[in-house]
């Protein structure tokens, strides 16, 4: 509990530092390429998840639920750390799904893209890029089984 609440606030310190740095204008090829998602390409990917994530300062865990809301897909994200985030601009490009959406942090909002990425042998890989690839976090993300 305490690792967690440090890496959390080192995670934040970082990107305060970094964001005045940070061309947040450039972004990575491909959320440059990234097109507009419709209910049925997002089919594979609706569902709550957990994102296994490790970044520069350790390991990080975080819920993501993608749905459809009137043939609109939106999605939300939360931590142990940060409150749940609503996320509305949400795209495609090749097979991944990215997710955007910012957060404010003492006044200063932090741009962060989510990629879910369908990986071999079924796996699906994860990434959350914070303020434009000032702090970047890898890993797995796993579809929850459905309550029945």
């Amino acid at each position: 509990m305490i690792r967690t609440a440090v890496v959390s606030s080192v995670l934040i310190a970082g990107l305060l530092i970094a964001l005045p740095a940070t061309a947040v204008g450039a972004a990575p090829d491909a959320v440059q390429t990234a097109g507009p998602i419709s209910a049925a390409d997002a089919a594979p990917f609706v569902g709550d998840w957990t994102l296994t994530l490790e970044g520069p300062n350790g390991p990080a865990t975080f819920d993501l639920s993608i749905k459809v809301e009137q043939d609109k897909v939106v999605g939300e994200i939360k931590s142990a750390e940060l409150p749940a985030q609503p996320i509305t601009d949400i795209t495609k490009a090749d097979k991944s799904l990215l997710l955007r959406y910012s957060f404010d942090y003492q006044g200063n909002q932090v741009p962060t893209v989510v990629s879910l990425m369908p990986g071999e042998e079924g796996k699906t890989k994860a990434q959350i890029d914070f303020a434009g690839g000032a702090y970047v976090m890898s890993g797995t993300a796993a579809k929850k089984e459905a309550v029945k």
